[in-house]
């Protein structure tokens, strides 16, 4: 195995040096800081010198004592900094800022790059994953791990510049030696429990490490469990110098007894009948009790990628019901399994607890709130659920997962309890506010506000509401919860606010087992005493959305369309089954639904909306009843045309990072350009692993076929002449990217340094959808390198175009932004346009 040493050289620029032999791991403990300010809190467009550097191409390594004018106007210089004895740099100008490492090579070679702490790495000018949420090297087995980011680097014969981005005060830098171009890394798994006498034949998945500079697409995986068969499954495609979580699949005999089992997996490539074997390594997975709290895992339609839920399952009863579903969603940091475990087993409910994706996840927004409904929806056809009988429930980040999941999906839930949480991003400041009142700033924010909380507030009556808060919680502070509950006193008559006196953020005041912030009594005992009535029971429905793409359904209603795109719709309509009639008044709907599966057909129906009546001819009446509203009066219609926005694909531009969505990258461009979007695209997708234990495939546009593809989403990096795949799926959109212009409608824009970022449907799919990241140029291309639009608590409307102006000024760089119409044209969308 080739080794290397490191010496370190009191330098203007601190400087690591890279030799051909000596040691294996090396930290990194001289570097050079800037702060520059927040970096993204507020708004999509921060305006940093750094970044602007690293974008227009003009960034130089910097010395100590170089200044940088940030954009409040003052300057800042750069400092060396000094890590400590366990090689941590910490400090106030790592909150907010960048820290420049220097490595000298001798030669070129590969490393892995294990940094901690930081949000994202600038390596030669490529963006990579940070490792935000790793503080510390040891974990206790109850702690989320996240140890587990090696990232695959190239160094340069020569200089190489390590440029940190970091938020949180700390940060940590190894360089190690890959002991193997292809290797496991099993820090990162996902694997379900076995429970005592039920055989095991489940998906798990484990990240392999490609450190080799091409790409692998002949890799197996072979996993064989104590007292189990061998099962082989093919590893998908994993592009050079990357990370990937891949599946793999587990089967295994009865378990008798409690405990642990090895499972041996071999990595190995096969071509033209040779095999070779790449890693082995061995792993453990539980065996527990019969009604003790277990995993389960699934194949996720949102990437393909295999996630795990929790139960703690309702203790047996010898008649076999159908149990209530209680289900529970964590904290910030928490893993679903230690959250169920704080359960105590109910007689008449199971507990189940999704995963957010990962500890830290979503918020329970975006990708963490499709993954809540993904598992409700397993758990309601594996277990023996009473549907009648959800509830919701959540502590701390899963108290606000709590508020804003029972807003959205207000019949899905009898009752919800929300166990210290914060109410929005806004309200508990992990965004800050927007002060900015331009229009296009304003359009840009209408994409937020379907996790505007209290804009849905109305949602709550159709569900019981028990608050539980600490008296003395210093991490959200009860002041959240007493706004909520001082907004419910006005119009809700069934929420009970239980504020514990001395209590912090979590507590246990009583003896008996479980957490009491989570597990109290009195909370499942007000869900004992509520049920879902079903729709077939509801007299009035009262209904608000942000979204339909987000959520459009409550009981018998529909709202399929808005005629204002991401401005609050509300209907309220009710049911007169003695009179056969609907009647109610709605705000911004275009277009909605009615359920007629418990209407009588023998009779004439007749709606009244908003003062216009329909008189509707039983002979004719189906499942659905459709009701348009053309801007003059409702009648009735017809079905929505997939074509159309409907609540299957209603836009919003990271609404295309779902059904099972495939990156293709541009090949046909300069070579900057080439390389540039397949940094891009491996940035974005070790994003969403990192964040969100995604697995997403990248291939490059030559190689990628609509047919091969059908009904999935795909992001194209580039443009329209250097992604040769756009022509394949966006052939008759209105907007078209070139190299040196934009063609918005009728409207040109001409310049390399314009970017754009936009989603449209695929013509040949009824789901699926496609979204650009791209530009006209390279500096353009550029200017998406670190947009946050994979993490929450950020949103775009369907289409954003900007300029490298943005860099100076974050508004006035944006030249349009907006939504496309329903029938997804420019003519009949809402656009502000520079």
């Amino acid at each position: 195995m080739k080794r290397w040493v490191v010496c370190f050289l009191i330098l203007v620029v601190p400087t690591v040096i890279v030799n051909g032999a000596g040691q294996d791991t090396v930290v990194i403990t001289k570097a050079l800081a800037l702060k520059s300010g927040s970096f993204y809190r507020s708004t999509f467009f921060s305006v940093d010198p750094v970044e602007q550097a690293v974008i227009t191409g003009t960034w130089r390594p910097p010395a100590a004592g170089n200044t940088e004018m940030l954009a409040d106007g003052k300057s800042a210089a750069w400092t060396e900094i000094t890590a400590d004895k366990k090689g941590w740099f910490r400090g106030d100008l790592l909150r907010g800022g960048w820290v420049y490492v220097r490595i000298d090579a001798k030669k070129s070679r590969t490393v892995l790059l294990e940094g901690m702490s930081h949000q994202m790495v600038f390596v030669n000018g490529k963006p990579r994953v940070g490792n935000r949420y790793q503080s510390k090297e040891t974990f206790a087995s109850w702690e989320p791990r996240w140890d587990f980011s090696q990232l695959p680097v190239r160094l340069h014969k020569g200089r190489n510049d390590l440029l940190f981005r970091c938020n949180r005060g700390r940060l940590k830098v190894k360089i190690l030696t890959p002991e193997k171009r292809v290797f496991l890394n099993t820090h990162d798994l996902t694997v379900p429990d076995m429970i005592t006498g039920q055989p095991l034949d489940a998906p798990a998945a484990t990240v392999v490490v490609n450190a080799a500079d091409e790409v692998l697409d002949n890799l197996y995986i072979t996993a064989t469990t104590e007292g189990g068969e061998a099962m082989t499954q093919r590893v998908p495609v994993i592009r050079p110098m990357t990370v990937r979580k891949v599946p793999f699949t587990l089967q295994a005999d009865v378990a008798p007894r409690p405990g642990r089992k090895m499972v041996h997996l071999v990595l190995f490539s096969s071509r033209k009948k040779v095999k070779r074997i790449l890693d082995e390594k061995n792993i453990e997975i539980r065996v527990v009790e019969e009604g003790k709290p277990y995993k389960n895992t699934f194949v996720s339609n949102i990437d393909g990628s295999v996630q795990y839920y929790a139960v703690t399952p309702a203790l047996p009863d010898s008649l076999n019901r159908k149990k209530a579903l209680v289900l529970s969603v964590h904290g910030a940091s928490v893993e679903a399994i230690n959250q169920a475990s704080s359960y105590e087993p109910k007689s008449w409910a199971n507990i189940v607890c999704p995963t957010n994706r990962r500890p830290y996840g979503y918020d329970w927004e975006d990708w963490g709130r499709l993954d809540a409904l993904e598992v409700l929806e397993i758990a309601k056809q594996t277990l023996p659920v009473d549907e009648n009988r959800v509830y919701l429930t959540g502590h701390s980040m899963g108290g606000h997962g709590t508020w804003i999941l029972g807003a959205q999906y207000p019949d899905q839930f009898g009752a919800i309890g929300p166990s210290a949480g914060w109410i929005s991003w806004w309200s508990y400041s992990v965004r800050g506010k927007v002060k900015e009142q331009e229009p296009v700033i304003k359009m840009i924010q209408r994409a937020t506000l379907p996790s505007h909380t209290f804009a849905l507030d109305r949602n709550y009556l159709q569900e019981g509401i028990y608050i539980i808060h600490g008296a003395e919680d210093d991490n959200v502070p009860p002041s959240e919860s007493h706004r909520m509950v001082d907004t419910l006193k006005k119009f809700h008559h069934d929420f009970v606010f239980h504020e514990q006196p001395g209590a912090g953020h979590w507590w246990d005041v009583s003896d008996e087992p479980g957490a009491d912030c989570v597990d109290w009594p009195p909370l499942f005992d007000f869900f004992a005493r509520h049920a879902r009535p079903g729709k077939e029971r509801v007299r009035i429905v009262d209904f608000t959305t942000a979204s339909p793409g987000v959520s459009s359904r409550c009981n018998w209603l529909e709202i399929e369309q808005q005629r204002k795109p991401l401005q609050i719709s509300r209907a309220r309509i009710q049911f007169d089954p003695g009179k056969s009639r609907f009647f109610g008044e709605t705000k911004n709907v275009s277009q909605l639904a009615l359920d007629m599966d418990f209407v009588n057909h023998e009779f004439p129906l007749m709606v009244s909306l908003d003062g216009d009546t329909i008189k509707i001819d039983p002979a004719g009446l189906k499942r659905r009843l459709f009701l348009v509203n053309d801007g003059h009066q409702w009648q009735q219609t017809n079905p929505l045309p997939a074509m159309q926005k409907n609540p299957m694909r209603y836009g919003t531009f990271k609404d295309a990072f779902r059904h099972r969505v495939v990156f293709v990258v541009g090949t046909h461009g300069s070579k900057e350009e080439n390389v540039w979007a397949a940094a891009k695209a491996r940035y974005d997708a070790e994003t969403f692993w990192y964040q969100g234990n995604g697995s997403v495939d990248i291939v490059t546009d030559d190689t990628f076929s609509a047919e091969k593809y059908q009904d999935r989403s795909v992001i194209l990096y580039g443009n329209a002449e250097t992604n040769s795949a756009w022509d394949k799926v966006l052939k008759d959109c209105p907007v078209r990217v070139r190299e040196d212009y934009l063609d918005f409608a009728k409207k040109r824009f001409t310049g390399n340094d314009l970017a754009i970022l936009f989603t449209w449907p695929r013509r040949d799919s009824d789901v699926a959808s496609v979204a650009v990241v791209g530009g006209t140029g390279i500096t353009g291309m550029r200017l998406t390198n670190i947009r946050p639009y994979m993490y929450a608590g950020f949103a775009l409307p369907d289409l954003v175009i900007f300029s490298s102006e943005v860099l100076e000024d974050g508004v006035k760089g944006i030249k349009v932004a907006g939504f496309f119409g329903n029938d997804w044209s420019v003519k009949k969308g809402i656009f502000v346009v520079e």
